[in-house]
């Protein structure tokens, strides 16, 4: 029976917070034991020179970090070509976007979202009492233009857009995007954390539309996940209103320090990009030989399509068993795929061999 105090307190809670319910404990992340390939991390140490700034940060641990990020920001001004009233900086990409639907979104709102795509939006719209739209597209390599700005979501305060896309892979093309840009007048927000691995980026849309806004992170391709920097790029006087509501000292004095140095060596990183796309289609060809339907990604990931008569829960289980990670999704479409980041070769040896393996053992119960 609960306790009488605690209902009453719980009965104080805001209704968003009363539909999320409690947060469950979790449980521990998986040890050294495990391939771990469900989360789309770069597996790659830094560089020297960056993880010298961490340390020489560290140093400083009694500090507080620099108010409003200024230093980060000219940074990313600087390797972005823009200036720095044209940029905020975040805790990872994710407390960003939290800003955007904080500042565009009130009860009974809505906003748009190509489908299938990042389930955190889910929570995030329900936050702030608002609608998340999703939008799905017959063709994974074009944005249905007319459904965004005609149909149900033409109300939408906002649009999401996340290119190349997760969990998909895929990419459109810029005139794309330019294209859905130009004829709205709704805030766009472009995510594109997995650009450093596709054959184009919006950057250069930055200064012609003030309706564009995009999203960086440092997350996928520079190796930084646990550190958490991320960007949002666009016309200063959305900047500065998504910064007037941002936390104090929302970032640590390593990730301001870390930051800095990677903007300022990005082509220390080009071997490691160069590495995860040879990999990707070495497993994409090799996955195909089991039989998986493995599509074109642009990411530092694959969706895969997984073979006739198991889905992709079995998959991931099996995976397990052998200590390899990969992620599934609930999505409608998704059910009979799983996706794998792209790791080290020798990790992506070990997932393979547990493929062949596991493909080996349904053949003899057949």
């Amino acid at each position: 029976m609960i306790d009488v105090k605690l209902q009453s307190v719980l009965s104080s809670l805001a209704q968003p917070a009363k539909e999320l319910g409690a947060q469950s404990p979790g449980r521990r992340a998986p040890d050294a034991r495990y391939v771990k390939l469900n989360t789309n991390e770069n597996p790659f140490p830094l560089p020297k020179m960056v993880w010298r700034s961490a340390i020489s940060a560290l140093e400083r641990q009694y500090l507080y970090p620099e108010d409003d990020n200024i230093g980060l920001r000219e940074a990313a001004a600087d390797a972005y070509g823009l200036s720095k009233d044209h940029v905020i900086a975040g805790n990872g990409s994710s407390e960003l976007l939290a800003l955007i639907y904080r500042a565009f979104l009130g009860p009974g709102d809505s906003v748009a979202m190509m489908s299938p795509g990042f389930s955190f939006n889910r929570k995030l719209a329900l936050l702030q009492r608002a609608k998340l739209l999703e939008v799905s597209c017959s063709d994974s390599h074009s944005i249905p233009i007319e459904q965004l700005l005609l149909g149900p979501a033409k109300d939408a305060k906002f649009i999401l857009l996340a290119n190349p896309n997760n969990p998909t892979g895929t990419f459109v093309s810029i005139d794309d995007i330019e294209r859905l840009v130009a004829q709205s007048d709704r805030l766009i927000v472009l995510d594109e954390a997995y650009v450093d691995f596709a054959p184009d980026n919006g950057l250069r849309l930055v200064h012609r539309y003030p309706n564009l806004l995009l999203l960086r992170t440092l997350s996928k391709s520079y190796a930084a996940a646990g550190i958490r920097v991320g960007f949002g790029l666009g016309h200063p006087e959305i900047i500065g209103r998504l910064r007037n509501i941002q936390n104090v000292f929302n970032m640590n004095i390593i990730g301001q320090a870390v930051g800095v140095s990677i903007l300022s060596h990005r082509a220390a990183y080009q071997e490691n990009h160069r590495h995860i796309k040879d990999e990707r289609e070495r497993v994409a060809t090799q996955l195909r030989q089991f039989g998986f339907g493995v599509a074109p990604s642009h990411t530092n990931f694959l969706l895969a399509r997984v073979p006739n008569g198991h889905d992709g829960k079995w998959w991931h289980a099996a995976l397990e068993r052998d200590g390899i990670l990969v992620a599934v999704f609930a999505d409608d479409g998704l059910d009979d795929c799983i996706r794998i980041s792209i790791g080290t070769k020798e990790q992506m040896d070990l997932f393979l061999t547990a493929v062949a393996a596991i493909s080996e053992g349904m053949k003899r119960d057949e």
